[in-house]
């Protein structure tokens, strides 16, 4: 807008000798007079814009008095009154809009000295065109404000969903790492024990056994490979409802050599795809520890729904109970971020004399 207002400072000042009847009375005079306001209306305004209020009003005053003088000089050349206009341009940019207001009102004031027909019929016009101009130039502005705003929001926009992106980027990513450490981790520890009971009995005259650990720790290894395939899919498995999973489950942990029972206690209901699992994770992890670390004879799964709003999950055992200190891995913690991401939690403690008991509770 600068340059438009430096554009029509130049036109303004070119045509002061158009239009008047007595320019060629003190042409000399109008032109100085002219050339200060225009230097004055190109350079002293940027040297003003961005300072105080003051600066702003002193401008301005200034401006109208040459402005006045001028058009005195000049006869009432249209020039004259084309740098009138530039002053409220200016006007708006600098101040308040009630001041420039103040202003626009003020510059007809130049008509007082014509006959007073003349001079209503003259100053009527030039009221027209300043208020004209003053809404013009405000509505430029407060356009330009607002293609700034949307700019500046369009770059919170842009960081917003950058950092949401990111966020999405950490949360998937660690959804896969415990699908993949529940998954994946949970069939090759099966995988593992198998073939180490497998080397046990080798050297026995027990072919059928042999072949049976074999069986299932081909069988394990090939669920694993499909635990990676889902998990890189980012795809959840389909697996059967949630009772029948763990009915599975516990008859793995059985043929791993922990004896293990599922208990369900009050009438199953239907649950949320997430919930179901979560707590078949959470199976998974529990019984994966047991077989590593607990050194158990018996294992018991309980899922409890007598709760109406609360579904209960138990994985108890009879081994060694809590280490010391006591542990806490990727499988716990990730277990934990589950629960806290269903509005759950996640407890670890002793079993009676014996033993360890893992509970998870999460609303359903």
């Amino acid at each position: 807008m600068q340059w438009a207002v430096a554009i029509l400072t130049v036109i303004a000042y070119v045509t002061l000798p158009l239009g008047s009847a007595s320019f060629e009375q003190q042409p000399v005079p109008t032109l100085l007079v002219g050339l200060v306001f225009s230097l004055l209306a190109i350079f002293g305004f940027r040297f003003v814009q961005g300072r105080s209020v003051w600066w702003a009003v002193a401008f301005v005053g200034v401006q109208l008095a040459l402005g006045f003088a001028v058009f005195s000089l000049s006869g009432a050349a249209v020039g004259s009154t084309l740098l009138l206009v530039v002053l409220v341009v200016q006007s708006v940019l600098l101040l308040p809009l009630p001041v420039a207001a103040v202003v626009a009102a003020v510059i007809p004031l130049v008509h007082l000295g014509m006959d007073w027909q003349d001079g209503l019929r003259e100053g009527l016009g030039t009221l027209a065109v300043t208020i004209f101009t003053l809404i013009v130039t405000w509505l430029l502005v407060r356009e330009q404000k607002a293609r700034a705003a949307l700019a500046e929001a369009n770059e919170r926009l842009r960081g917003y969903a950058a950092q949401a992106e990111q966020l999405a980027t950490i949360q998937e990513r660690n959804r896969l790492a415990r699908d993949i450490h529940d998954g994946v981790g949970h069939h090759l520890t099966v995988v593992q024990m198998q073939l180490e009971a497998a080397r046990a009995v080798i050297r026995t005259a027990q072919p059928e056994r042999l072949d049976a650990m074999l069986a299932t720790a081909q069988e394990q290894s090939g669920q694993a490979l499909a635990e990676v395939r889902r998990s890189v899919a980012a795809l959840r498995e389909h697996r059967p409802a949630l009772p029948e999973a763990l009915q599975a489950l516990t008859a793995e942990a059985t043929e791993a050599g922990v004896p293990t029972e599922l208990e369900i206690l009050g009438s199953v209901r239907p649950i949320r795809a997430e919930i179901e699992e979560s707590l078949y994770r959470a199976v998974q992890e529990g019984l994966t520890n047991v077989r590593k670390h607990a050194d158990a004879s018996s294992t018991t799964v309980v899922l409890d729904f007598t709760d109406d709003e609360h579904l209960r999950l138990e994985v108890r055992d009879d081994g060694r109970g809590l280490p010391e200190p006591p542990g806490d891995g990727f499988g716990l913690t990730g277990l934990r971020e589950r629960m806290s991401n269903l509005g759950g939690r996640m407890s670890l403690a002793p079993a009676g004399g014996a033993g360890l008991t893992l509970t998870v509770e999460v609303p359903g």
